[in-house]
């Protein structure tokens, strides 16, 4: 049975605006691919994975190499599957929880069908369609996306199909990072490494390489050559592809020397430099490194280069770091009003966090937007950048400030081994980066861009402060809501949660009358249930047993453990359901003007601790408190300063 959310035949490859055009010839459901169809032979290997040659998504492809390297990661999203029926699940992480994607396993392939073939095509084949169906619509070949190297292996293009769904459509997976492809897939943080900043290159083998595969992961690239002088737009550095993800699978000290085993994810195209594979460098010394590397002469796009080649041809290095169940997190998100431009300049003053640490201990601070790839058609005619600073409370010198985002990325973090306990002030600089949208809105599909505008509501409705009553119109209500009732009975719920509201409300405002003082405790357990504006968000990151779970209008049963899940102590809801009204766009882009403040960038705060080091977070707008500020001088902000 095909998914109605995804249907084969519309809506999943291109998207609102194209970017790769895909145009497969046919559609084939997996017992017609494969004579025996499994799911892993012999366990999910990077060799495996091949790009397919109509997607321009190496960025995926590579996450998905880096991930085979780690035992037993896969098969984390890779949840459950029923291969006799072609139902197969699998969980992401995408904007703080964990979103399950039910798919088929209809298959877009580039090989047509016999009856369209010319005449001259049917006679290759002696005019005989079963030999033709035998011969060219078999096997991983004729598969138009990703595939596995693997005869009859299914997980990669069905990873890729989910990929893709979750995301709207194949179209959306056009270009990205590896190391949020690492993320989604794991639930890690992901960091990115200029390789010209390395001032401690020993330092950084030692501390970060030589660890790949354990509790991180590692990609790399480098920018595109310029053609100015030699006119070669395909330029490579001796067989490496600019502007191309590749995974580093391991690490290795041999004999003095330092090994990466890298493999571009298209299966071609390898190093030509030293160690590539038939060097002359591999004389009888050190052919003994290749078991340790685990690495044969021509495993198809996987070579070998020594530390100092990696480190003079790639510009990048793309770092994901990996979390098991001794590690919770807390996060707050908002929604930031944005000035025009070019007031909007950059710097800070517009967002900032607090949290508060129970205990000194090991923490990781992200800063991060939203992922808008899903949505990104429809997103502000504008780009954030941004980085932050932390103080401790009450002090004047940083702790640390963060490196700058890199341009359209989703986060930048801070590590510390030993934070002491204490409270912390996170300030966040944004820089709003415009640009010119010509985009011919009039030949969008306005059902695909309902689909959208919905998707993005789930996304944004994660913020504290989420303009629910303005979207409330586009708001698809959780079948788990509906479930045994009509409209009547949720009207009368709703104005029994209003009356209720009021009586509270108006039993705060006796409180604050009274002259008795309040404590520092009560202060604080006030404000969280009746903000002036905003409220705090806390949540914990564990590990759960199967549980039931559900997600938008479908229920699903998960199966397995999961890398990581969020539980949020002010929703009742589980891992890709969202209770939280849906943010919109006007259903015609052309009819109807968007709302004033849709260059909003929705910026979160998470926190990453040990399940022993209590934490919680809290944002603050400048608008939030802007009338006390009105009126004053700069002398007088002077004055503030500690």
């Amino acid at each position: 049975m095909q998914s109605q959310e995804f249907k084969i035949s519309d809506r999943c490859l291109n998207g609102l605006i194209v970017t790769d055009v895909h145009n497969p010839s046919d559609v084939q459901r997996i017992p017609e691919l494969f004579e025996h169809p499994q799911f892993f032979v012999g366990g999910p290997y990077s060799n495996e994975i091949i790009q397919g040659q109509k997607c321009s998504d190496c960025w995926f492809i590579s996450a998905l190499a880096a991930t085979s390297t780690v035992k037993g990661l896969v098969e984390k999203y890779c949840v459950a599957r029923d291969e006799q029926v072609g139902v197969y699940g699998f969980v992401f992480w995408r904007d703080m929880r964990w979103v399950s994607v039910i798919v088929d396993d209809l298959l877009y392939t580039s090989v047509p069908k016999y009856e369209e073939l010319s005449i001259a095509e049917k006679a290759l084949f002696q005019n005989e369609k079963e030999r033709y169906n035998a011969s060219a619509r078999k096997g991983s070949k004729t598969l138009y996306f990703a595939k596995s190297g693997t005869v009859g292996e299914t997980w990669v293009p069905l990873v890729e199909k989910a990929y893709a769904k979750l995301h709207g459509d194949y179209g959306s997976l056009y270009s990205g990072y590896a190391s949020e492809g690492v993320e989604d897939l794991t639930g890690g943080v992901s960091s990115f490494i200029q390789c010209k900043d390395i001032l401690d290159t020993d330092h950084f083998w030692t501390h970060e390489l030589l660890q790949a595969n354990r509790d991180r992961l590692f990609a790399c690239s480098f920018q595109g050559l310029s053609p100015t002088r030699n006119g070669n737009f395909n330029a490579t550095i001796s067989g490496l592809w600019s502007n191309h993800s590749y995974s580093v699978l391991r690490t290795l000290d041999y004999k003095g020397k330092r090994f990466l085993v890298i493999r571009n994810p298209c299966g071609q195209a390898e190093w030509s430099g030293p160690w590539a594979d038939g060097s002359k460098d591999w004389t009888a010394e050190w052919l003994g490194a290749l078991p340790h590397l685990g690495h044969v002469f021509g495993d198809p796009g996987k070579f070998i280069m020594e530390y100092k080649d990696f480190l003079s041809c790639f510009e990048q290095v793309d770092r994901t770091r990996l979390f098991d169940s001794s590690w919770t997190m807390r996060y707050d998100v908002l929604r930031v009003p944005s000035r025009p431009f070019p007031e909007s300049g950059f710097g800070y003053g517009d967002i900032c966090f607090s949290f508060t640490l129970s205990k000194t201990t090991f923490i990781i601070i992200v800063l991060s937007q939203l992922d808008v790839r899903y949505f990104k058609a429809i997103a502000p005619q504008c780009y954030w950048n941004f980085d932050f600073i932390l103080f401790r409370r009450g002090k004047k010198e940083p702790v640390d400030i963060s490196t700058h985002s890199r341009f359209s990325s989703r986060s930048v973090s801070l590590e510390f081994p030993d934070l002491e306990e204490g409270e912390y002030i996170v300030h966040c600089r944004l820089d709003k980066i415009p640009f010119s949208d010509k985009t011919n809105t009039d030949e969008w599909s306005q059902s695909k861009l309902a689909r959208v505008v919905s998707e993005r509501a789930i996304s944004e409705s994660v913020a504290t402060n989420f303009d629910a009553d303005f979207h409330t119109k586009h708001r698809p209500i959780p079948v788990d809501i509906l479930a045994g009732q009509d409209f009547t009975d949720l009207s009368r719920k709703a104005l029994q949660l209003k009356d209720k509201k009021k009586e509270r409300s108006h039993d705060a405002a006796s409180e604050s009358s009274k002259p008795e003082s309040v404590s520092s405790d009560d202060t604080k357990t006030a404000v969280g249930m009746n903000p002036p504006s905003t409220t705090t968000i806390t949540t914990i990151t564990t590990v759960r047993e199967p549980s039931k779970v559900t997600t938008n209008t479908k229920e699903v049963v998960w199966f397995g453990a999961r890398p990581v899940d969020v539980l949020d102590d002010d929703h009742d809801t589980g891992p890709g359901h969202s209770a939280s009204p849906e943010h919109s766009r006007p259903s015609s882009p052309v009819s109807e003007a968007p709302p004033a403040d849709t260059g909003s960038p929705f910026l979160g705060l998470k926190v990453y601790t040990s399940k022993e080091a209590a934490v919680t977070v809290k944002g603050q707008l400048r608008e939030d408190v802007k009338a006390s500020f009105e009126g004053l001088t700069v002398a007088e902000w002077n004055s503030f300063a500690i």
